[in-house]
This record gives structure tokens, sequence and C-alpha cells, in this order.
């Protein structure tokens, strides 16, 4: 698909390629526990926008490659970020009643299988990497799924997501300044954007150490434009537009870009890391235009 093309198509296109691959992961039935697969593709099916996935089929068309060779980094990423909110919106967490406009998944079956179905979910995306029968249009080398490993569970961990949240929920009721505020969501939300990126270039048949260290850039950019554009929807979207309780970060004391700096101060901050993210991009040709188009979608989109 050229770049030329809108970016809607080339995400309706990703989004079919994902959820493929997603179904061919998850089976139909299971002689198991019919009940935790079902929990679990509640929790995957569940309308997604399905961002991560995305971004590692867009850094991987933007290096020339097919985004099908991408497929086994865009279905890792997903489940490592389902599973994350599964988690999350735990009551020991965050105790949210809804996600994507749906129950979340403790409300729709019980705590104790929302807890199994993150843990599966975690090890199924690194299984996906590992096992090249999984994703089996994706032709990668040994080499390259290793990497893709690493950079998933370092992104995932203590130094990426899970060290992010924990920060989250010491920093509830407390004040952070900016440097705090970025230094916890450049975890617990840039980090598995940042992977994404990384993951599907790494997926590119060829692929050099400046053009990943500009992607990153990039990338660094648009998880922390993400995250004020979270903040700000917080508190100018309703629930049934977000799919989410609104005002769940005011209702819980958490801190925010919003709370910092004021809500006008939020936007010229996250149209400040759009710029930042576009200009990261300045060494790639039109085949990092979804890329460009994403971070516009990031910083003005609705939900």
């Amino acid at each position: 698909m050229a770049s030329s093309e809108p970016l809607s198509e080339f995400i309706e296109q990703c989004r079919i390629e994902v959820d493929h691959s997603l179904s061919a992961v998850l089976p139909e039935e299971s002689n198991v526990s019919p009940r935790l697969l079902e929990a679990m593709r509640y929790s995957v099916f569940n309308g997604g926008k399905r961002i991560r996935p995305i971004l590692a089929y867009a850094a991987c068309h933007a290096l020339g490659g097919s985004i099908t060779q991408a497929s086994p980094a865009a279905c890792a990423v997903e489940l490592i970020h389902a599973y994350s909110l599964v988690h999350d919106d735990l009551p020991a967490m965050d105790d949210d009643d809804l996600r994507r406009g749906k129950p979340t998944c403790h409300r729709a079956y019980d705590e104790a299988t929302a807890i199994l179905v993150g843990d599966t979910l975690q090890s199924l995306a690194f299984e996906v990497l590992g096992n090249a029968r999984l994703c089996p249009e994706s032709e990668l080398t040994d080499g390259v799924r290793l990497q893709l490993v690493t950079a998933l569970s370092q992104a995932s961990g203590l130094t990426g997501m899970a060290g992010g949240q924990a920060m989250d929920q010491c920093a509830t009721g407390s004040v952070l300044n900016q440097q705090q505020l970025e230094l916890m969501h450049s975890h617990k939300t840039g980090a598995l954007i940042r992977a994404s990126v990384r993951m599907g270039a790494l997926c590119a048949s060829a692929v050099i150490e400046d053009e990943l260290k500009s992607l990153d850039h990039y990338a660094r950019a648009i998880g922390l434009a993400f995250q004020v554009r979270d903040d700000i929807l917080d508190v100018v979207a309703d629930t049934q537009t977000l799919g989410k309780n609104q005002g769940a970060d005011i209702a819980l004391d958490k801190p925010t870009y919003v709370s910092l700096m004021g809500l006008d101060q939020a936007r010229a901050y996250a149209e400040e890391l759009h710029h930042t993210a576009i200009s990261a991009l300045s060494g790639f040709d039109h085949t990092a235009d979804y890329l460009r188009q994403i971070a516009d979608y990031i910083v003005r989109r609705s939900y």
C-alpha cells in the first residue's frame, strides 16, 4: 500500500491484519479452561484502537518492509497492552468498571479470572515472538526474534510499563513536577509505544542504527503526547465518547498534565511534542508518511 493513500485505509488494513493474527493465536476453544479463554478473547477483541500494532506496521513500512513481516511484533504488543489494561482496571489498581464502553474484565467475569487473563496474555505475547508457527506469514530470523523478545520484555517490566505503573500507584495524591510526571509516563505509557515502533522497524529487511535512533525520538515524543492527550480527554470528553469513566484520574487524585499545567498549557505541550515527533522523521521519505499522520491523529483524537 502506498503512503499516498489515506491513513484511514492504512489503519483499517492494519486492524484487519492484526485481528487476523490475534484470532489465529487465540484459539476458539479450550479443553483446559473455556472460561479463561473466553475472558481472554473478551479482553482482546473489545474494540481497541490498535494504536500500538498500527505503529509497528507503520514503522516497518517506513523502512520498506511489508506489513505482514511485522505481524508477530504487532500481535505481541497488543497482547501485552491488553494484559496491562485488564490488570490496571482491577480493584487493587484503578478499580474501573468500564473499558471501551463495556464492563471491565473483572466485572464481566471475576477478579481471579482477570488476573489469570493478564498472566496468560503476557505469556502468549512472548510465545508469538518465539514460535515461528504462529504468524507464519512473517519470515523472521531467529536473531530478529531474539531482538524483539528483548525489546518487549524491557518495555514491559521494571524499566518500562510495570515500573511506570508502580510509580503511578505511589504518586496518587501527590504533586509531581513536569520532570517527575514525564519520567512516570515515559515508562507507564511511553515504553510500550517506543517498543512498538522499534519492533516494527526491526521486522523490516534492512535497518541501520541511525534510523532506529530517529524512530525512537519520534516514538518517545508521541508516547508522551498520547498521555497528555489522554489527560486532556479525561477532563473535556464524556464517558460515552471515552468508553470509560470520565474524570477517573481526578476522582483517584492522580497527578496529570492538566492538573500540573492547566488545560490550555497541556494542549500547547501536546502540539510541541507533535512538532518534535515530526522533526524526528525529517530524514525519512514519503514511506514514513503514515508515522507522520499517526502523530497528527494522536494529538487530535477524541477518545
